[in-house]
């Protein structure tokens, strides 16, 4: 009876063995439904793979990471304006950003896992993404903006140790 029994449970676990999918197969997945145009859905898959991210490879994970972001930042475009904390848009930048980081720095550690294109549609991407956070150059006057705002070549160079002490009160 123990015999037949396992028998049993081993013919069935190779009747339901090609309905398994790896890792893998649900990551391109997810791709295939974010080069559609549907991220709704590959946002799902996403959100279900997050768990199992250690179980990619880093050229796999810096791609996860990179369509993570991608899609989050899609959504965004399409979702409705809200307003103060309950703004989605806001929400879905907000991961977009985290991912796409992410994805940045999985790629600068071990090159090879985006391509030359996604490399820079992520640099363009996450300069926009910056600017809701650290705000944009296009308040800085012209010529500040690279490196810092260096001083104006007519104004004095000083240092808080060059500044004049202030006059003791009087009583």
């Amino acid at each position: 009876m123990r015999r037949l029994v396992s028998c049993v449970l081993l013919l069935s676990s190779f009747a339901f063995a090609p309905g398994c999918a790896t890792y893998t197969q649900d990551l391109d997945r997810a791709r295939s439904h974010y080069e559609a145009n549907r991220f709704e859905q590959a946002l799902a898959l996403f959100r279900v793979l997050e768990h199992d991210m250690d179980s990619f490879s880093t050229p796999e994970r810096a791609q996860y990471a990179y369509l993570r972001g991608m899609t989050d930042y899609r959504l965004a475009d399409l979702a409705p304006q809200g307003s103060g904390v309950a703004d989605p848009r806001k929400g879905y930048r907000d991961n977009a950003r985290h991912w796409l980081g992410l994805a940045a720095a999985i790629e600068k550690q071990t090159p090879g896992g985006i391509s030359s294109e996604q490399k820079n549609r992520l640099t363009e991407t996450l300069v926009d993404l910056n600017r809701d956070v650290f705000g944009g150059a296009e308040t800085l006057p012209e010529g500040d903006a690279a490196a810092g705002a260096a001083p104006q070549p007519d104004a004095p160079a000083t240092s808080p140790a060059d500044a004049p002490e202030p006059a003791a009160p009087t009583l």
